[in-house]
């Protein structure tokens, strides 16, 4: 892939990596997307891993330190990194999966910016480069979190970063509905919203996506396109308002409740 051309971003969400079957599902689904463009995808853990690490920091010690958590979270994310990629390889997929330093985003005073050099010579040598989502580092290789809901950040960072206009949120829902689909049959799936609609949704409890990737997504100009594995063209696009067609403007929206929102009502 040449560095003039963007590659295509896609996050895969932890209620979408739940298991080996999962994976295997996952690989074989981008196996399908490599085309023309090379993929760079975000991982998030396993489905309540980051929980489950919490969970186990806290029988040790009351307050984890800030410090050792993100480290010990670091490591759900690898894992999924690794694993797809392993995945990806048993299919004949050219793939390769980064560590949280090679994958560029720094962290200076809260502020986010990615050093994408690494990134971009696995993109010429791959057709699929793999990043562990939720995590950045600082100038002196500190890993730090990016919060509940931060893989959808990291994406929309380096789509940003690496010239794309567009970012694939893969979860376990095809975007937002008007209700809960789970416990109403006559939800009517969204199309398209504007990033002011989203920003409400999230702030009345309904944070499918991060707010802060959604306020990043914004600034940056990045339209976010949120969908699963499994619904063919049946998604949910977020944009500006400019082309979001004919669902704009359902302030009472909600959606499903998927692992990113459980986890970040959690918090």
């Amino acid at each position: 892939m040449s560095n003039r051309h963007a590659p295509r971003v896609i996050k895969l969400g932890g209620s979408v990596l739940t298991g080996p079957r999962a994976y295997a599902r996952a690989a074989r689904w981008l196996a399908g997307r490599v085309f023309d463009e090379a993929l760079l995808v975000v991982v998030s853990a396993e489905k309540g891993v980051t929980d489950r690490l919490l969970a186990e920091a806290e029988t040790i010690v009351d307050a984890p330190d800030t410090r050792a958590l993100d480290l010990l979270w670091a490591t759900g994310e690898l894992r999924s990194a690794a694993l797809l990629a392993l995945h990806l390889q048993a299919r004949g997929v050219p793939a390769c999966a980064l560590n949280v330093h090679e994958a560029g985003v720094r962290i200076t005073d809260g502020a986010r910016d990615v050093q994408a050099a690494e990134i971009r010579r696995a993109l010429e040598a791959h057709a699929v480069v793999i990043v562990p989502g939720f995590l950045g580092a600082t100038a002196r290789g500190r890993i730090v979190s990016l919060g509940r809901g931060g893989s959808d950040l990291s994406a929309v960072t380096l789509a940003a970063a690496l010239g794309a206009r567009e970012c694939e949120l893969i979860k376990d829902v095809p975007g937002y509905f008007t209700s809960d689909p789970a416990a109403h049959s006559d939800a009517r799936h969204l199309t398209a919203i504007d990033f002011d609609t989203a920003m409400a949704m999230a702030g009345d409890g309904c944070e499918l996506v991060q707010t802060g990737a959604l306020a990043a997504a914004r600034a940056h100009g990045v339209r976010l396109i949120i969908t699963t594995t499994n619904a063919g063209d049946h998604r949910t696009t977020v944009s500006d308002g400019t082309t979001a067609g004919t669902n704009q403007g359902e302030d009472d929206a909600i959606c499903h409740q998927d692992d990113s929102r459980r986890a970040a009502l959690g918090a």
